[in-house]
C-alpha cells in the first residue's frame, strides 16, 4: 500500500530514492520523506504531507546528500496525513530512522512502556514506536541488526520495514512479515531495497525477495539473510525480465488480474488495526460520531453508484442484522433529486472508491442540508467525499487501476461489516463476545480468498465453453443476491455480453422466459439460509434445458448432480460468504473477456471515476 526505497553504495542516494518513490506513486500515498546519512555522520530527514512534488521542493530548498539513505511514501493508517506523521521516523536522539508498511497491533502498550522509561513521541504513528523500540535495544545489543530482530520479535501485526542508523554507517536493515513485499536489488558495488520491483528496475534486474519472518542486512558488498530466530537463509537471486509496464503490473498480464490477487492483502488492510479480538471492540476513531448522535440514529441510508451500490446492499443487511437498525440503499443519482426524507436521526453512509463520484457527492450535499450525519466509505485520502463527510472510514485497498472494480468492492464490504459491528456494539445490540466471534470470522477471510483464487486455472478452462454466449443470467438469494448483481455487472463491463443479476425468487417473474439450451445461468448456492430455495431455482433452469453454472461450498454433491458446471469454494461465515463467492465471478468475467479479445483494464465507454452526471 505504501512505498519503500533504500540505497547503499557510492552514488547520491537522494536522487535514486526520489526516482524510485515516484515509480511507486501508482500505489497511492498522502505524504513522503527521505533520510540520508550525511558526510558528517549525522542523519538528515526531509518529509512532508502531500505529493512527491512537495518533498522535491523541500529538497531543493534544503538539500541533503549521502550514499546511504532510505525513503517512503505513506498512506495513513495511524494518524492523519501530516508532516509529523510522515515517514521516516526517528528515535529520541535522531540517530536512527525507520520506514514501515503495515500495522503494529500492540504499539499502544509498547508506547506506554517506553514513555514510562522517558521516551518522548512526536507523532501519532505506530512506526515511531518501532523506532524507539529499536533504539531501546540498540543500547544493549550494540549491533543494529540485533536490535531490529529484538524489536520485531516483540511486535505483533504486519510489517515491511527499512532501518538505518548513524551507528551503522555501512548498512540498511530490512524485515518482513505479512505486509506486502520487500525486495533487495543486487548491483555492482551498490544495493537497493524496495517495497516493489518497479522502484529499482532501472538500476538492477537481479533481486532477492524476503519471506515472512526474515531480516536482511544490506551493504554495498551484498546481502545477508536470516530469520528472526537467527537462522541463516540462503536464497538465489531472481532475474526480472519484465518491461517497465509489466513491472507496474507485478508480472500479471493485466492490472485487473493483479488487483484480484491483491484482495487477500487489501481485505486484511481494511480491518487490520481496527479490530480488538481480546476486548471485542471495533476501533473506528475517524468515524467521528459522538455517542449522542449514535444513540439518536433511527435508520441508516446508503447512497452509492454501480459496484458501490451492490456493496451497499450487503451493508444494508449487515446494519440490520448487527446493529438492529432499519437500513436502505439509494442510488446517488436518484437520491439527490427525489427530496428524500432524512434528518439528524438518519445516518447517511456514502460509499465511493474514488470519493469523487458526482452523483454520490450530490446526494451527500442534499443530505447534509437536511442535517443528516454523513459517514464516507472511500479509498482515497483527501477526496471530495471525505471532505464533505462528518467522518470517514478509509478502505485501504491501495490504488485500483483497472476500471472494473474488484478489490475495492471487497474492501467496501469489509468496511460496511466493521461499521455494522461498531454500531451494534455502540448501541448495545452486540456483546463483546458476539463481536469477538465475528472478528474471528473476518480474520479467516483473507486466507479463504487466497484458496478461492486457486480456482483461476479451472475457471479459465470454463471460460472457453462460455465465451460465445450472447446472454447470461446470475441468480442469488439473500446475501448472494448483491453478488449476482455484481457478477452480471462485471461480465457486462469486461466482455460486452448482456447479463442480468436477479434475486432467485424473481426468476419466474420474467427471466425464466429466456431460458433455453444456449442460455447460461450462474447460480450462487452456498449452504446458507437460501440454499433450499436456490435448489428449486436450479431445478427450474434444468427443466428448461438451461446451462447451470453453480457456485457451491466444497463437497456439495447435491448441487453438483444438478449442474453442468460446478465451482467449489471454501465455506465462510454466512454474512461474509459474499466475499468468497464474488471471487469466481470476477475470474469468470475476466477470462471470458480475455478470450473475446476485450480490453479488460480499459473497457470501452467506461471511466474509473464518474465525476460528471
Amino acid at each position: 500500500m505504501c512505498g519503500i526505497v533504500g540505497y547503499v553504495g557510492e552514488k547520491n542516494a537522494v536522487s535514486i530514492i526520489v526516482e524510485g518513490l515516484k515509480r511507486l506513486e501508482y500505489r497511492g500515498y498522502d505524504s513522503a520523506g527521505v533520510a540520508v546519512l550525511g558526510a558528517d555522520g549525522a542523519l538528515e530527514v526531509r518529509r512532508a504531507a502531500g505529493r512527491m512534488k512537495v518533498l522535491e521542493g523541500i529538497l531543493r530548498e534544503r538539500p541533503v546528500a549521502g550514499s546511504l539513505g532510505i525513503g517512503h511514501t505513506r498512506w495513513a493508517t495511524h494518524g492523519r496525513p501530516s508532516d509529523e506523521n510522515a515517514h521516516p521516523h526517528t528515535d529520541c536522539a535522531g540517530g536512527l530512522v525507520v520506514v514501515h508498511n503495515g500495522i503494529l497491533e500492540n504499539y499502544l502498550e509498547i508506547k506506554e512502556r517506553l514513555a514510562a522509561e522517558g521516551h518522548v513521541f512526536k507523532s501519532e504513528t505506530d512506526t515511531e514506536v518501532l523506532a524507539h523500540l529499536i533504539e531501546h535495544y540498540l543500547e544493549s545489543e550494540g549491533r543494529l541488526e540485533r536490535a531490529v530482530k529484538r524489536a520485531l520479535n516483540e511486535v505483533r501485526g504486519s510489517y515491511a520495514v527499512g532501518v538505518m542508523a548513524a551507528a551503522a554507517p555501512d548498512r540498511l536493515v530490512a524485515g518482513k512479515h505479512g505486509a506486502g513485499s520487500v525486495v533487495i536489488g543486487l548491483g555492482k558495488g551498490e544495493m537497493f531495497i524496495a517495497s516493489d520491483i518497479p522502484a529499482i528496475l532501472g538500476h538492477t534486474r537481479d533481486v532477492v525477495i524476503l519471506e515472512d519472518g526474515e531480516v536482511a542486512v544490506v551493504t554495498a558488498a551484498g546481502v545477508e539473510l536470516s530469520t528472526l530466530a537467527d537462522e541463516p537463509v540462503q536464497r538465489e537471486p531472481v532475474r526480472i525480465l519484465w518491461d517497465p509496464i509489466m513491472a507496474e503490473k507485478g508480472g500479471y498480464r493485466h492490472f485487473m488480474l493483479k488487483e484480484m490477487y491483491e484482495q487477500p492483502r487489501a481485505v486484511a488492510d481494511t480491518f487490520r488495526g481496527r479490530v480488538a479480538p481480546e476486548t471485542g471492540n471495533i476501533l473506528l476513531p475517524d468515524i467521528d460520531l459522538d455517542p449522542s448522535t449514535v444513540k439518536a440514529i433511527q435508520r441508516v441510508v446508503f447512497v452509492a453508484c454501480g459496484t458501490a451500490s451492490y456493496a451497499s446492499l450487503l451493508g444494508r443487511s449487515m446494519i440490520e442484522r448487527l446493529a438492529g437498525l432499519p437500513a436502505e440503499v439509494d442510488l446517488g443519482s436518484e437520491f439527490r433529486y427525489r427530496d428524500a426524507i432524512v434528518g439528524p436521526e438518519t445516518l447517511v453512509i456514502a460509499v465511493s472508491q474514488s470519493g469523487e463520484t458526482a452523483d454520490t457527492l450530490g446526494a451527500v450535499k442534499a443530505a447534509r442540508l437536511k442535517g443528516a450525519p454523513i459517514l464516507a466509505i472511500t479509498n482515497v485520502v483527501g477526496s471530495a467525499l471525505s471532505r464533505e463527510a462528518t467522518g470517514t472510514l478509509y478502505m485501504h485497498a491501495g490504488p485500483e487501476i483497472g476500471v472494473a472494480s474488484t478489490k475495492a468492492f471487497s474492501t467496501m464490504v469489509v468496511a460496511c461489516y466493521l461499521v455494522g459491528l461498531w454500531l451494534g456494539r455502540q448501541r448495545g445490540v452486540l456483546t463483546a463476545e458476539d463481536v469477538r466471534k465475528r472478528i474471528q470470522d473476518l480474520v479467516e477471510i483473507p486466507r479463504l480468498i487466497e484458496q478461492t483464487l486457486e480456482l483461476d486455472t479451472k475457471i479459465a478452462a470454463l471460460a472457453r465453453h462460455l465465451s460465445s454466449a450472447h446472454d447470461f443470467l446470475y441468480l442469488g438469494r439473500g446475501l448472494q443476491y448483491p453478488i449476482a448483481l455484481e457478477g452480471a455487472l462485471k461480465l457486462k463491463e469486461l466482455s460486452y455480453i448482456h447479463a442480468e443479476g436477479y434475486a432467485g425468487g424473481e426468476m419466474k417473474h420474467g427471466p425464466i422466459a429466456l431460458i433455453d439450451e444456449n442460455f447460461p445461468v450462474v447460480a450462487l448456492a452456498p449452504r446458507d439460509s437460501g440454499y433450499e430455495r436456490m435448489l428449486s431455482n436450479i431445478e427450474e433452469v434444468r427443466a428448461r434445458e438451461g446451462q447451470v453454472i453453480a457456485v457451491v461450498q466444497t463437497g456439495d454433491k447435491l448441487v453438483a448432480s444438478k449442474a453442468q458446471h460446478v465451482i467449489e469454494v471454501p465455506a465462510a461465515a454466512e454474512m461474509l460468504m459474499p466475499l468468497i463467492t464474488v471471487i469466481p465471478l470476477q475470474l469468470l468475467a475476466y477470462h471470458i473477456a480475455v478470450r473475446r479479445g476485450c480490453d479488460v483494464d480499459q473497457p470501452r465507454n467506461l471511466a474509473k471515476s464518474v465525476t460528471v452526471e
